[in-house]
């Protein structure tokens, strides 16, 4: 299971070797000047839209990159796992979907609320 790390500088998604060659990518670090927003989601598996880059397991699992008219989105959800989409400006991605055991938190803290 990944790893979701906010610090002052960074968000930080540390994935395992297994999800590495899964999601076609390395471990993800994101400037926290790059967070726009940030929201909880309530259907994670249903909110990535989009040509996938990546693992999809249809109701269990979703790992890699969309891609959509919206821009690219990282993905990391699992069935009955909150999540938390988080809108990025002067980044790769337009987005992050991840899923994290305390959504309200990371929110909070990406947006100082």
């Amino acid at each position: 299971m990944s790893t979701v790390t906010i610090t002052a500088d960074a968000v930080e998604v540390r994935l395992t070797a297994v999800e590495k060659a899964a999601a076609l990518r390395s471990d993800l670090r994101v400037p926290r000047s790059a967070v726009r927003s940030a929201e909880i989601v309530d259907d994670a598996l249903g909110a990535a839209r989009g040509v996938r880059t990546g693992l999809g397991v249809p109701g269990l699992r979703k790992l890699g990159t969309w891609h959509s008219r919206a821009g690219k989105e990282f993905v990391d959800v699992r069935d009955g796992q909150p999540a938390v989409r988080i809108h990025l400006d002067g980044h790769g991605y337009a987005s992050l979907l991840l899923g994290v055991d305390d959504p309200r938190a990371v929110v909070a803290t990406l947006t100082g609320a």
